[in-house]
């Protein structure tokens, strides 16, 4: 069996370029890659293309690589919480897709199951249709939208084993899985990592056939975008 494992984020990151192309899971920011963002960082690797659902906070995730303005695209769906990134999309400094969130978790799926596109109603007669194949189905309008994959695939798990198979946990789900499909290479960070052959087939939620590089994480803040609490 295949051992998967390296020693740490600078480590799994050391080939991503100027120019990647990189899917970041989670949601919000619950089950983000923390230790690899901050690698990123460190590396200084620049002109990269971020396919995420949101953009992180101004002082955290993905926020921090805009402040440090290694990001040229941005493709994601919610970016309400980030002064930055707004900031840099009016003033043109940034280039962004702006997706459904259902079409964004769709076209990564459908990247990672090889459908180069499909059709949904989501969109139809807005601004998001411009450009866009319309197509009438069973009296109803669709947008065809294309598949979305990328170089690098950047995942956040839970438990991992030195195989890939990786085990999510709550909201980390989101995003994480599907994007762990739909790159050409990915990248799983974990909080626990164990021997193959540890969990039970039936508890893995990403087979470890997709995954190429593992480490175990450490530190991770698991920051709280929005804390709401009774008086």
């Amino acid at each position: 069996m295949i051992n998967k494992v390296v020693e740490n984020a600078d480590v799994a990151i050391a080939d991503i370029g100027d120019g990647s192309v990189l899917m970041l899971g989670g949601f919000g920011l619950c089950g983000i890659p923390e230790n690899c963002i901050q690698a990123l960082l460190k590396k200084a690797v620049k002109d990269l293309t971020c396919i995420s659902n949101n953009a992180g906070v101004d002082d955290f995730g993905i926020g921090l690589m805009l402040k440090t303005k290694q990001v040229k695209k941005m493709i994601s769906s919610y970016v309400g919480e980030n002064a930055e990134f707004e900031r840099q999309l009016l003033s043109g400094e940034l280039e962004v897709e702006l997706i459904p969130q259902g079409t964004l978790a769709e076209r990564i799926r459908a990247g990672g199951a090889g459908i180069p596109a499909f059709f949904t109603p989501a969109g139809v007669g807005t601004e998001i249709e411009s450009g866009k194949e319309v197509r009438e189905f069973y009296g109803k309008q669709y947008l065809m939208e294309s598949w979305l994959k990328a170089d690098f695939s950047i995942v956040k798990a839970w438990k991992g084993d030195t195989a890939g198979n990786l085990i999510y946990k709550g909201t980390a789900r989101n995003f994480n899985p599907t994007m762990a499909t739909a790159g050409k290479v990915t990248i799983a960070e974990v909080e626990e990592l164990v021997p193959a052959g540890t969990f039970d087939p039936n508890d893995v939620h990403t087979p470890g056939i997709y995954v190429q590089r593992i480490f175990r994480g450490s530190n991770y803040e698991k920051r709280i975008e929005q804390r709401t609490v009774s008086k």
